[in-house]
């Protein structure tokens, strides 16, 4: 044992993680369309990981391109819930050892794994992102490469300014604060849309000393297997996340029942969610504690725009923010209000620029847009538009064909009621839907939007005269958690900012800021006195 004493040790500075461009002749484009062809020509067997040991069952599902369905990039393991019980079981016997660790050394593990991410393991988690994502280049880059990167080394700068939070003393009290982890197992269910979404959801939890059962979704396999493998190469011990794939609803069944669930990390439909709270409800005679229950849900993004605002800049963030990885954003926007008296020329310009869309294979780097996640979702947003088609008009867009990949058009809706469904409900695919209002409503126009939709995720503004950003901003204040101005509604960068929304859009725990830590620990607090009292009279009780 060391004799050695040190203070405690300051973690390096985080920077956000420069994007890489991928353009023609750079050696990162290079090396990038290597490891999509070597991994396109792979077939990948992706176990159960449980305590550290690879478990393969008969059971096995495969694992597609979107874009080309009928491309087998591998299969994954379906764990049975004996299997999920057996995880729990090595979460809470790996949390013996991993609690103990002092924060720094569980600390060198997150900054380790997003230094191989930026160098020698990017491109492989890039590739698979965009293959079992049917992401471009560039939204896997800023995605999984990026934000994975700055969610690791923001989340260990944000842990150090929480624990180094400590209340007053006195010459006669020393007064401590300790960040405990949670008592039990965390729950972590990720979405497909982002790869760093599934690596936040279990590691950030696992920062503070927790110890996490990890679901990732079956149609994002492929990258968060890899994202799990790196973790591995980093250093993180067998039992700390233990890698569960298989069916949601019977890994829930058992995992929701058990009396060691601390805590649910979850980003997914607000619907899934809220059955979730209501089963942790039903069972809240069955736990040690109360679990703690984060999650980032639906969303209903919207774009309104003032008369004052620049044309191109609307149509420019509306398509980006609408149609940047198919409308599968949680913050994407799906629903703008935009005045009468600037509709002819917004629309044009939109027109035109989603006419010059190229949608296709991700590999060819022309295309701006892949295809839906899969057949389910290419079935829902396809209804939608044949609804659009009877009851609403379509502007631009509308085509859809699952036959090789699952392509749906960019597709542009207007709507003479501000009601109609498609301005209410959560699309999830690459429709944006528009009303257009009289140029002297603004002021009623925002309270349509305000009360429009259940969800509060993201909004923005587009306005120069500053009266109508003010107004906006007040009358929008609940209605978007992460709300922008002048700029597309997507796009939330960590340590920038900090991202969530409220309603029926979840907790707004706020994913990559020091409050999302703060709800994995439970803090103990310790006073010492250095000079105790030897007699119980207080002063007052002395006769005059």
């Amino acid at each position: 044992m060391s004799d050695a004493i040190t203070g405690r040790r300051r973690v390096p500075r985080p920077e956000n993680d420069p994007n890489l461009t991928y353009a023609p002749g750079t050696p990162a484009r290079a090396e990038l369309k290597a490891r999509l062809a070597t991994m396109a020509s792979e077939t990948v067997d992706i176990p159960i990981v449980i305590g550290g040991k690879e478990i393969r069952n008969s059971d096995a599902q495969p694992v597609v391109m979107p874009h080309k369905h009928g491309h087998v990039l591998g299969q994954f393991h379906q764990a049975t819930p004996a299997q999920v019980r057996q995880a729990v079981d090595a979460a809470m016997a790996a949390r013996k050892e991993w609690s103990g660790w002092s924060f720094e050394d569980r600390a060198a593990v997150f900054l380790r794994a997003a230094e191989l991410l930026t160098t020698t393991w990017r491109s492989t988690i890039v590739a698979a992102t965009m293959l079992g994502q049917s992401k471009t280049a560039y939204q896997a880059e800023i995605d999984a490469a990026s934000e994975l990167v700055d969610f690791w080394r923001f989340n260990v700068a944000f842990a150090q300014e929480l624990i180094s939070e400590q209340p007053d003393s006195t010459h006669a009290v020393w007064n401590q604060m300790e960040y405990r982890p949670l008592e039990g197992f965390v729950y972590a269910i990720s979405p497909f849309n982002f790869t760093a979404i599934g690596g936040n959801l279990a590691g950030a939890p696992a920062l503070m000393g927790n110890t996490v059962v990890w679901k990732p979704a079956g149609t994002a396999m492929l990258s968060a297997y890899y994202v799990m493998k790196l973790l591995e190469a980093a250093g993180l011990p067998p039992g700390v996340i233990n890698f569960v794939p298989g069916n949601p609803v019977e890994i829930s069944d058992v995992l929701l029942d058990h009396p060691d669930l601390a805590g649910i990390h979850f980003t997914g439909s607000t619907a899934v969610f809220n059955g979730m709270w209501q089963r942790v409800g039903q069972n809240m005679g069955k736990y040690r504690g109360y679990p703690r229950l984060v999650g980032e849900t639906g969303g209903k993004d919207f774009i309104v725009v003032h008369p004052s605002a620049d044309p191109q800049e609307v149509a420019v963030a509306a398509v980006r923010g609408a149609f940047e990885f198919q409308g599968q954003k949680c913050s994407a926007a799906s629903r703008m209000y935009v005045p009468r008296s600037r509709w002819n020329d917004i629309r044009d310009r939109m027109v035109a620029m989603m006419k010059d869309i190229k949608m296709g294979d991700v590999r060819d780097f022309r295309n701006f847009m892949g295809a839906v996640i899969d057949k389910k979702s290419f079935t829902k947003v396809s209804g939608y538009i044949d609804d659009a088609k009877k009851n609403a008009k379509v502007i631009q867009g509308g085509g859809c064909n699952g036959d090789e990949g699952y392509f749906i058009e960019p597709t542009l809706v207007e709507s003479a009621d501000p009601s109609y469904r498609l301005l209410c409900e959560e699309v999830f695919g690459p429709v944006l839907s528009v009303f257009v209002y009289d140029d002297a409503k603004w002021s009623e126009m925002l309270q349509i939007v305000d009360r429009t939709s259940p969800y509060a995720l993201t909004g923005a503004v587009f306005a120069y005269d500053r009266a109508a950003v003010i107004e906006a901003s007040s009358a929008l204040k609940n209605a978007a958690g992460n709300f922008y101005i002048n700029d597309k509604p997507t796009g939330a960068v960590v340590g920038q900012q900090p991202f969530g929304g409220a309603r029926a859009s979840g907790t707004n725990d706020k994913a990559g800021s020091k409050m999302n830590l703060a709800r994995w620990v439970s803090m103990r607090t310790i006073k010492e006195t250095f000079a105790p009292a030897t007699d119980y009279k207080y002063p007052f009780m002395l006769e005059e």
